[in-house]
């Protein structure tokens, strides 16, 4: 079945997402190593997926912990040189889709204000046909609230929906939803799976 819409994650799908990788070429990698160890940075992030304020959050953690204050604050002074690079090709997958009049969505957990922040480097995070930031929803993948706002918000549910991310679980909870799915480990396998949906020719994939 020809999906109606398609649907995608952004980080590691749009943008390289690779905190650890950003901490190796600026600590090295046995502090940041010992860091991640020490503080749990993915649940601090994790908060700020779910709405909580950007700098707030990354800022208390770092007066919380005082003997990594300095490179936990990096999460925000220094968050877009995480967010980086784009995955060109993703995009031109995107702009490709809505050439042809498929809706694209995003479904990302996202923060508020970071996303503001990533769409002034990225103005084509302020494209998408519908947007799907867990910041603002209050939820994040693989909750299955997530899915459900996105399906009532679109109007579209199952197999209407294709959706790729790149983290296995996510994609597990939207099988159990009946969305078509496909996990990302590359623009070329996605672009390929577009092709043969029937909606990207592979010209227009390329």
């Amino acid at each position: 079945m020809q999906p109606k819409a398609v649907v995608f994650d952004i980080g590691n799908v749009l943008i390289e997402w690779q905190p650890e990788r950003f901490y190796d070429a600026v600590i090295g990698e046995d502090r940041r190593r010992a860091m991640f160890e020490a503080v749990d940075l993915h649940g601090m992030n994790e908060r700020v997926d779910r709405g909580e304020h950007f700098a707030d959050t990354i800022y208390a953690q770092a007066e919380a912990t005082p003997e990594w204050r300095d490179e936990i604050r990096m999460w925000h002074d220094r968050w877009i040189e995480m967010a980086s690079p784009v995955i060109d090709q993703s995009v031109r997958l995107m702009k490709a889709l809505q050439s042809k009049g498929v809706p694209v969505f995003s479904l990302t957990n996202f923060g508020i204000e970071s996303y503001d922040f990533a769409a002034t480097y990225y103005p084509f995070l302020r494209e998408f046909d519908r947007d799907f930031i867990s910041g603002h929803m209050r939820v994040t993948k693989p909750n299955p609230n997530i899915y459900t706002l996105l399906e009532e918000g679109a109007g579209l549910s199952g197999a209407d929906l294709v959706f790729t991310d790149d983290r296995a679980e996510n994609i597990a909870a939207a099988d159990a939803r009946g969305w078509q799915t496909h996990l990302f480990e590359g623009p070329e396998g996605w672009a390929a799976r577009l092709v043969g949906l029937g909606l990207l020719t592979e010209m227009e994939a390329a």
